[in-house]
């Protein structure tokens, strides 16, 4: 997000808002990209959201994404975690005068323990003036509302080449079936349900 006139901030933040309200509590809701925003260290007003690890200084037009997080319970991921300087800033200008920390990696603060990370590799070559923003995560499956049924498949009887022909020829006839019944535009919810009939009933 490149710098925005004042009404075309507020379209973006009014869309933003109106995509937040759909999720429901038990999403884990990761927000990121270039939101053009500098959090600076100060995070007063915003201890719930945000560390004090950003650079620079905040001011009124960078609050707009402060206030979006706190409204929906985001922590700004790279505010929290200690790097140097170099691993935090994520633009440099061209005279290499002037470093900006506008990218962020954002997570619902319900998850915020399943965030290990955030940082700034500046050796990936993205072909942009940006710095590649990576963050770590690892999240338990019961946080994820993962099913504890889920059925499981004796796979070990696939060292057998027989059996384990007979599965690779039956899937390979289903899966030419589905490609002929979708050769066209495919509805890809339906498609996806098809893709999962097939694999589970193969597999059983």
């Amino acid at each position: 997000m490149t710098v925005m006139k004042k009404e075309t901030k507020h379209q973006f933040y009014n869309r933003l808002q109106s995509m937040l309200d759909k999720c429901r509590d038990k999403d884990v809701i990761i927000l990121m990209g270039d939101f053009n925003a500098k959090i600076g260290t100060d995070n007063n007003g915003y201890e719930e959201i945000m560390g004090t690890q950003g650079v620079g200084y905040m001011n009124e037009n960078e609050e707009r994404f402060a206030d979006t997080c706190a409204l929906n319970n985001i922590t700004i991921g790279d505010s929290i975690f200690t790097h140097k300087r170099i691993h935090k800033t994520t633009w440099v200008s061209p005279d290499h005068l002037t470093e900006n920390h506008i990218e962020h990696i954002c997570i619902g603060k319900r998850f915020r323990r399943s965030l290990e990370d955030v940082r700034v590799k500046r050796g990936a070559d993205v072909a942009f003036d940006h710095s590649l923003l990576i963050a770590r995560l690892k999240l338990k499956q019961n946080w994820m509302g993962t099913a504890t049924n889920r059925r499981k498949y004796n796979v070990v009887l696939l060292k057998d080449s027989q059996t384990r022909t007979e599965y690779k020829l039956n899937l390979a006839n289903k899966f030419q079936v589905l490609q002929e019944q979708y050769e066209e535009e495919p509805d890809l919810n339906s498609l996806w349900q098809s893709i999962k009939e097939i694999l589970t009933s193969n597999c059983q």
